[in-house]
């Protein structure tokens, strides 16, 4: 039973003890290295050939856009063929389409299409990492480990971005592009030696059937999260980060209407994901148990200190405003542990493509109705109504998750 009664705490060292483990941790951070490091050559890139900054944001948002399709389309995969190969294969491949795109005389639009095929071999890549995770580490192990991963990726948007910008001036556009490929082969190598052979994950009580095709998988995939109110209502839980991400689309006009100038909305883009990081190591500390039911109240708290920006308050109270829901956002760790360890391991390719999708949906949406909302009302004012229904939609989400995860507990109480 995920986060169950009797479930016992693990321990970092226990968990970086597996040697599977350190070899999927060290090629997740290949991975974002390699992605930070893309985005800002790319960025570079199209600026000098175009001097245009709408082309330069399309091409940003381009790194980010196409999982929403990707995601439930290629995340299959991870399903239907062994995830140790699908990881590799798909390393190798971005290492060639990134080696490509930093040849010089490529014309554009070339290069979008190039970096249209990134993100389309990334999806069935971290689709089998995030499913083979849970098999490499078993129990409360997992939460700990993705909290180690989810922890990296938090300082990589603190850090990643100016350390990009470096290499790139150093080496320019196209060395750049290159270490990037060199990213992809390092990862693609640390899983072929440090990662066992596994087979194609079996389906359970129907192992001897044949498959069906590939969309009616995808088809069950989806409809397994729609139908399962535990999987339902901890992707409405995840989906509550709409409401509280909005603080990285407002953070430079916000700095402008408390009076502050655009140097300021850097400590405030920081202060989120550094509460995040304090956040992860926290809750680990916790017994499993109470971390599931934390999990509402948490998402609540992630979106309730926003309100609080209807005061404009200054730049330090509002760092330390913007670094608490950070830290309560962290209710994600256990909302993700509990959902991949709830879908039956022939099923965690898709439906973590499905529950990627959907976040990802709503941190987008979310930002731009916060956009929205700020031309009338003005950033501070937009940022507290933001969290006002936030924090309601986040109580009727944890609501339903403590009825979906009652009967899971009760019946472990009983046995």
């Amino acid at each position: 039973m995920v986060g169950g009664v009797g479930v016992e705490r693990a321990r970092w060292r226990d968990v970086f003890g597996h040697g599977e483990f350190r070899a999927l941790f060290l090629a997740g951070i290949l991975s974002v290295a390699g992605d930070q490091l893309a985005r800002v050559a790319l960025s570079v890139l199209v600026y000098e050939r175009t001097q245009s900054a709408g082309l330069t944001a399309l091409t940003y948002a381009l790194t980010l856009i196409p999982d929403l399709v990707f995601g439930p389309l290629l995340s299959g995969f991870a399903d239907r063929y062994p995830r140790r190969q699908v990881m590799i294969v798909t390393d190798l491949a971005r290492a060639v389409v990134v080696a490509l795109m930093a040849i010089e005389a490529l014309p554009l639009w070339a290069v979008i299409l190039l970096l249209l095929a990134l993100q389309a071999f990334g999806s069935p890549f971290n689709a089998a990492r995030a499913a083979t995770l849970p098999v490499v580490l078993p129990g409360d192990h997992y939460v700990l480990g993705k909290a180690a991963n989810d922890m990296v990726v938090q300082f990589s948007q603190v850090l990643g971005f100016g350390t990009g910008g470096v290499i790139v001036v150093a080496v320019g556009v196209s060395g750049g592009l290159l270490l990037d490929s060199g990213t992809f082969l390092l990862s693609a190598a640390l899983i072929a030696v440090g990662l066992r052979k596994r087979p194609t994950p079996a389906r359970d009580n129907d192992s001897d059937k044949p498959r069906g095709g590939y969309f009616s998988d995808l088809a069950a995939g989806t409809s397994l999260v729609l139908r399962t109110p535990k999987l339902r209502t901890l992707v409405a839980l995840a989906t509550i980060a709409g409401f509280y991400v909005t603080v990285e689309g407002l953070a430079v006009p916000y700095a402008d209407a408390i009076g502050q100038g655009k140097e300021a909305s850097g400590l405030l883009l920081a202060a989120s994901p550094a509460g995040a990081v304090l956040g992860m190591w926290l809750i680990t500390l916790l017994a499993p148990e109470r971390r599931m039911k934390l999990i509402g109240p948490l998402a609540a708290g992630a979106c309730f200190p926003l309100v609080f920006c209807v005061f404009e308050p200054g730049l330090l109270p509002t760092v330390a405003l913007w670094a608490l829901s950070g830290l309560a956002s962290a209710y994600h760790l256990p909302t993700s542990a509990a959902f991949v360890q709830a879908v039956p391991d022939h099923q965690r390719g898709q439906a973590f493509g499905v529950a990627s999708t959907a976040l990802k949906s709503s941190q987008g949406l979310g930002i731009l109705l916060a956009g929205a909302l700020a031309e009338p009302l003005g950033p501070p004012q937009a940022l507290a109504v933001m969290g006002a229904v936030g924090t309601l939609a986040a109580i009727t989400a944890g609501a339903a998750w403590a009825r979906a995860h009652r009967p899971a507990t009760d019946s472990g109480k009983s046995r």
